[in-house]
C-alpha cells in the first residue's frame, strides 16, 4: 500500500461520509468501487480485463437495482459478490498470480521470478 492508496482511501471515506450525511441515497457507491479497487490493485493484483469485467458487472447490477426503485446497498452489493469472488479465483487460480500469497499459491512463480522458468 502506497501513501498515494491511503490519500484516496481516506478522500473516499470522507466522500462517502459527506454524501451520507446528505442523505444521498447512492453513497454506498464510492466505498463499494474503492474498496473493490483496493481489493484488486493492492492484495491480489487482477489483471485490468477482469476489473473492466467486474466494473462492466457492477454498473449494469446498480443501473438494474435503480430501475426497479431499489436504491439500498444490501441487494447490489449481493448480487455483485459472485463476480467478485469469481474474478478473485479467476486471477489466483492464473499461472501468473502474483498478489497476497502468491508463492503458497503458485510455486511456479519463484521459478519465474528467478529466471529459471
Amino acid at each position: 500500500m502506497s501513501p498515494l492508496d491511503a490519500v484516496i482511501l481516506m478522500a473516499g471515506a470522507c466522500l462517502s461520509w459527506w454524501l451520507a450525511t446528505q442523505s444521498f441515497p447512492l453513497w454506498w457507491i464510492v466505498p463499494a468501487a474503492l474498496g473493490h479497487f483496493f481489493l484488486f490493485c493492492n492484495v491480489f493484483l487482477v489483471w485490468r480485463r477482469w476489473e473492466l469485467l467486474w466494473a462492466a458487472v457492477f454498473v449494469l447490477n446498480v443501473a438494474t437495482h435503480l430501475a426497479f426503485g431499489r436504491l439500498n446497498w444490501l441487494s447490489p452489493l449481493l448480487f455483485q459478490l459472485p463476480v467478485t469472488v469469481l474474478v478473485i479465483i479467476w486471477q489466483i487460480r492464473s499461472p501468473w498470480y502474483h498478489g497476497i500469497l502468491a508463492r503458497q499459491i503458485n510455486p511456479r512463480l519463484a521459478d519465474y521470478l528467478d529466471g529459471t522458468l
